[in-house]
């Protein structure tokens, strides 16, 4: 006597009342296929950049370097903007490399995208109005929330489910 589980595994016959489904054809069967494959090479490859193979993320971090070291050699209001640019300019190509690879699924940049959005709101309330600081910091925080969920709901639907990705 066959047991459940050997019940549930056989195939059961059409009956009239239900047409038969036609089979997909081989070429769609490959296509799809290749698809499937191209999906996953994809996952385990980094984002190319918009702008192709020239090295613009690599240029724009070592300018910033660059005005970072001379910005020490330089006097003092001058050496201060200097530094800041070179902050600024390696922040953003970090930023603009971590914002490529979680809207492609490939790495979860969760934490450091909902930053991005947090303390700029924080900043801007502390130094632009008169609003306590407990107020700032609230405004902060729920900006940051709010980011990293609608982050990591954009990273599932681009990982295909996943919620974050480590290496390897």
């Amino acid at each position: 006597m066959a047991t459940k589980r050997q019940r549930r595994k056989r195939r059961r016959r059409p009956s009239a009342a239900q047409p038969a489904q036609p089979k997909p054809s081989p070429t769609a069967l490959d296509g799809a296929q290749r698809a499937r494959s191209a999906r996953r090479r994809a996952a385990n490859e980094p984002p190319s950049a918009p702008w192709g193979d020239f090295p613009l993320s690599e240029i724009v971090v070592f300018v910033g370097i660059l005005l970072l070291i001379a910005g020490f050699f330089v006097a003092p209001p001058q050496g201060f903007v200097m530094i800041a640019v070179g902050l600024v300019l390696g922040s953003l190509a970090g930023l603009e490399l971590s914002i490529r690879e979680h809207l492609a699924g490939y790495r979860s940049h969760t934490l450091l995208l909902s930053g991005a959005v947090g303390v700029p709101v924080f900043g801007v309330l502390f130094v632009v109005t008169t609003v306590p600081a407990a107020i700032c910091v609230a405004a902060g925080a729920v900006a940051f929330g709010g980011s990293a969920w609608l982050f990591m709901q954009a990273f599932r639907r681009r990982s295909g489910g996943a919620p974050f990705r480590l290496r390897g």
